[in-house]
């Protein structure tokens, strides 16, 4: 059966780039003193026989929402929310270690049946201090690091009951698949007149400043300017310091050092010229309740750079949900985008801020297009491969999710560029790859700067000499579509089908574009 389906085929020319058989790097400065003729675009529609592609049957065979990674001997582990946590060795197959609100979870149970009473004291059950919304139990988006001084794994959550009210706390174990033991509450959000001294927030602020500050004038929390307590995670910053980045719609996205030898936050001075509060830290972003979560902290010793990744958009499958990054030399900021900004509490739109990474989006091998791409984490691998891994809907399938590892790769200008399907074993070239390799017909998707349900469907790209460039004797690569130039990556990979392919992954202008050839 043949379908129709609209592609945009564009043929273009960039002029002459280069005397013949000459090569550059892929470098924005090199090809902007490169003189370059009219861009030459022409669109048409036509058929395209969907069946003659070997469809993806793959299926990763759990699910786990806002899935963070880690990594111990030869064994990764996702752990994500609702209690759950899964091992793989390949970073493809699946199995889970624990899964749901249970007391017979080997990794959360004693969380679930707490003698202490504090993990859902304040927020996370309809007995809480603060009940829930729906009257269940909340515990969500944990992320474990193993604590150096501590000799333990340590894994920071957040309990929630409410749109902003929240608690953020850890718990130990000897072991990283538990069962985790609580050790102790960080973070409280959500405070109103009526519940603040339930909290510890009187230790660090006086009681004039939290109702001047962080309660409104109807006593309720001031949520624009502050957090709300949720998706923490922590790293070790280059130097061996601990810290918790944490932070969703509501204040925006916040920072604060852990003492190694408790666990604990070390709360800063306050310090308004850097936007740093006494008791939630530093405001790294963010900010009015826009779309802003999930925040993820990793640095890079190849580039010398803390990245910030966070999603944007609503988490459902419509909802547009997608991965943004950032970027700083300082772990504490500033973190901006290729363009040098970062979203602010005065903006009405903040989509055009961050390099969009993943959102919805389509490829021909796909059996259903990918929506709702985000909440991720990020690992360097012993051998040095990057990762992200993710949660993803899929078009037509409601609110089912599973989890997506890719690798990524740093272009020549260092910000992330994320091959188009989950990682396979693939290996990049470190010396490139021929003409005949890389030239011909690919089927490429556009990010954009969007945020909405949206799916981004490929269009039909032919590469041939003088239509893209290529770093002589690396994988490093350069296109130019629409008057966006976009630095990347060429590698072979196997798609989700199982076919070889070439594909070029690249980033311009906050935006990302893979590019596919069958």
């Amino acid at each position: 059966m043949t379908v129709n389906r609209r592609f945009k085929t564009t043929a273009f020319l960039l002029g002459a780039l280069l005397a013949a058989g000459a090569v550059t790097s892929c470098a924005k400065e090199e090809i902007k003193e490169t003189p370059k003729e009219e861009e030459i675009t022409e669109t048409m529609d036509f058929n395209v026989d969907l069946d003659a592609f070997d469809k993806s049957k793959y299926s990763a065979g759990i699910s786990v929402h806002d899935p963070s990674i880690y990594k111990d001997g030869d064994m990764y582990y996702i752990i994500g929310t609702h209690m759950t946590m899964a091992y793989s060795k390949d970073l493809k197959t699946w199995a889970y270690s624990g899964n749901g609100y249970s007391s017979t979870n080997k990794v959360f149970g004693s969380l679930f049946t707490d003698e202490s009473g504090e993990v859902f004291r304040f927020t996370g059950k309809k007995e809480s201090i603060v009940p829930t919304d729906d009257k269940k139990c909340h515990l969500w988006a944990p992320d474990i690091v193993y604590n150096k001084a501590m000799g333990k794994y340590c894994m920071y959550y957040c309990t929630s009951s409410t749109w902003n009210a929240s608690t953020l706390e850890f718990a130990v174990s000897d072991t990283i698949d538990g069962r985790y033991e609580y050790a102790g509450s960080l973070i409280y959000s959500g405070l109103t007149r009526t519940n603040y001294k339930e909290t510890d927030v009187l230790d660090y602020v006086d009681e004039s400043f939290v109702k001047k500050n962080y309660l409104k004038p109807d006593g309720t929390y001031n949520f624009s300017l502050y957090p709300n307590a949720l998706d923490p995670t922590v790293f070790y910053d280059k130097d061996g310091r601990l810290w918790m980045v944490y932070g969703s719609w509501s204040g925006g996205i916040f920072l604060l050092e852990l003492d190694e030898e408790t666990g604990m936050v070390i709360h800063p001075e306050a310090d308004p010229e850097t936007d740093t509060d006494a008791y939630y830290g530093k405001k790294l972003m963010g900010g009015g309740h826009k779309s802003i979560e999930g925040p993820y902290i990793l640095y890079d010793p190849d580039s010398d750079y803390y990245y910030l990744f966070v999603s944007y958009g609503e988490l459902t499958c419509d909802g547009g949900y997608q991965i943004r990054v950032f970027r700083s030399k300082e772990v504490n900021g500033d973190y901006v985008d290729m363009l040098g900004e970062k979203p602010k509490y005065v903006d009405n739109d903040h989509s055009p801020y961050g390099l969009k990474l993943s959102g919805n989006y389509n490829l021909p091998s796909l059996s259903k297009a990918y929506k709702a791409t985000g909440h991720n984490s990020a690992i360097i691998d012993s051998d040095g491969k990057k990762f992200i891994v993710y949660h993803t809907r899929f078009e037509g399938m409601g609110e089912m999710h599973e989890p997506r590892v890719k690798q990524y790769f740093l272009n020549a200008e260092g910000w992330p560029v994320m091959l188009p399907f989950i990682t396979d074993g693939e290996e990049i070239s470190k010396t490139g790859y021929g003409k005949e390799e890389i030239e011909g017909k690919y089927y490429v998707v556009r990010s954009g700067c969007d945020i909405s349900a949206e799916v981004k469907e490929p269009e039909v790209v032919y590469l041939s000499e003088g239509t893209y460039t290529a770093k002589e004797g690396s994988y490093y690569m350069s296109i130019t579509l629409d008057g966006v130039t976009y630095d990347g990556v060429f590698c072979r990979q196997k798609d989700e089908a199982g076919n070889e392919v070439m594909c070029f992954s690249a980033a311009g202008g906050n935006q990302s574009i893979w590019g596919v050839k069958y």
